[in-house]
């Protein structure tokens, strides 16, 4: 017997409101930050990592992005705390990146990146994918609660282009794709 979805007072169901979202296409990026030692003669941060489908350009002047978080994540915690963060855009072939920094209940996040080749940030301290369409380092302007999210609007501080003529890696209909050429 199937589960009941959510039916909100809206008229719309979790399920019907997946479904539809699912049908828009979007581009992948590694979200990354740089979690500060605890204390100050203790052994060094940790970089974090996640994957985020929902990113956006935002603002031209002054050059704002997006970036939509779960209420609660270590992400979240960690950028409500260091205003400073990055972003790799994901080329096709990092498919890999992308289900790795996206599993629940995870190993580390210094295992994960520890064979991932990038550059640490020289503003952020974050790590910026090498092979990356693109990357860019953020200050948080802004902290928006949105439901069960939390919408961080960033300055970018920097960008650069490691990669630019990769296809981009995709997630349409709960997949990630590639785009056809």
């Amino acid at each position: 017997m199937p589960i009941a979805s959510t039916l909100h007072p809206e008229g719309v169901s979790n399920d019907e409101f997946r479904a539809a979202m699912s049908r828009l296409a979007a581009g992948v990026c590694l979200i990354t930050a740089h979690e500060n030692p605890l204390t100050p003669d203790g052994p060094g941060g940790e970089d974090i990592g996640m994957t985020a489908t929902a990113f956006m350009s935002v603002s031209l002047e002054p050059p704002l992005v997006l970036v939509s978080l779960r209420e609660g994540s270590r992400m979240d915690d960690l950028l409500a705390e260091q205003p400073l963060w990055a972003v790799s855009v994901l080329a096709d072939h990092q498919v890999q990146v992308a289900g790795r920094f996206s599993m629940k209940n995870r190993i580390s996040d210094r295992l994960l990146f520890a064979d991932l080749p990038y550059v640490r940030g020289e503003v952020s301290g974050a790590p910026l994918l090498t092979g990356a369409l693109a990357t860019l380092e953020c200050r948080t302007e802004n902290r928006v609660e949105a439901g069960d999210h939390t919408l961080v609007v960033g300055r970018v501080l920097t960008s650069a282009l490691p990669s630019p003529d990769s296809p981009p890696l995709t997630y349409f209909r709960g997949r990630y794709r590639h785009l056809a050429g």
